[in-house]
């Protein structure tokens, strides 16, 4: 476990304040304002403390209300909702400055099984055959933002290795709003699900509602343009270890009323259909450049 997936894992594990009261540290990881996975990951460890181990989390559905600060720690107050025969239910504000900047419930389930079907994984090259994402961005050099550059010179908690052609980040063409990448975390991990799926909810909100952006010729770094999660669902189908490769297939069947949406797919190397997403999030035009 390389120092930034076990520094990220301390962030998850959170301080308890009391009963359904936790404390979690802020990381600026380059723009001003916290990640929204990271605060999504937090509520959902927040809410996991919450529920018997036996119960491992099956959906999650939070708002995005206000940027975090990077420079404040965040609360994490759990309401008990339900707790029910098969299925546990948990309300989590994220607090700052005594402001909720994020409201999630997520709801947990007894193991069971029934009936079984799913999506076949998309074909494509295996991990083994791509490279790491930071190095195919080292080509643009001293056209990335300091940032950025910052950023792709250090290691990061999970390692990424996109399939389709990176497009240019600061002059983009066109193209279709569809990604694929795979994603682990850099190390291996202790045998906790309730971690993993912390880790997950945390990766799943890198690159996805910027897919939107991709038939407009445009990025989240274009002069102009302003992107902003707004809300963020998922959906875990089966068990996994986010130490192991796993598929991020990525589309979006929409953009209109300053708003993209982008729904995902995520499989394991064995093509099993771990988890599902959506999200829709802020892709507005401040002015006319570009």
């Amino acid at each position: 476990m390389n120092t930034p997936l076990r520094e990220l894992v301390t962030r998850l594990e959170l301080e308890r304040l009391e009963q359904n009261l936790f404390r979690g540290p802020s990381k600026d990881l380059g723009w001003g304002r916290v990640y929204g996975g990271q605060v999504l990951g937090q509520a959902l460890a927040a809410a996991s403390q919450t529920v018997p181990d036996d119960r491992p989390v099956h959906s999650l559905h939070a708002y995005f209300l206000l940027a975090g600060d990077v420079n404040a720690p965040i609360i994490y107050d759990v309401d008990r909702i339900r707790d029910g025969g098969s299925f546990t239910t948990r309300r989590v504000v994220a607090i700052q400055h005594g402001r909720p900047i994020l409201n999630l419930a997520a709801s947990f389930q007894k193991v069971e099984a029934s009936f079984d079907h799913q999506d076949e994984m998309p074909e494509v090259p295996g991990p083994e055959a791509l490279e790491d994402d930071r190095e195919r961005y080292r080509a643009y050099g001293d056209r990335l933002p300091s940032f950025l550059r910052d950023a792709i010179a250090q290691e990061t908690p999970f390692e990424t290795r996109t399939i389709d052609a990176l497009s240019d980040p600061i002059q983009p063409e066109p193209q279709p709003p569809r990604r694929h990448y795979w994603m682990r975390a850099a190390g291996n991990l202790p045998d906790a699900p309730w971690l993993h799926c912390a880790l997950l909810a945390y990766a799943s909100d890198n690159n996805f509602v910027v897919t939107a952006l991709q038939p407009h010729g445009v990025t989240w770094l274009t002069p102009g343009v302003m992107v902003a999660s707004l809300d963020h669902t998922m959906w875990f189908h089966r068990p996994f270890r986010m130490d192991e490769w796993l598929l991020y297939s990525i589309d979006s069947p929409s953009a209109s009323g300053s708003r993209g949406f982008a729904r995902g797919r995520i499989f394991d190397q064995g093509g099993r259909l771990i988890a599902s997403t959506a999200q829709e999030g802020l892709t507005r035009r401040t002015n006319k450049a570009p």
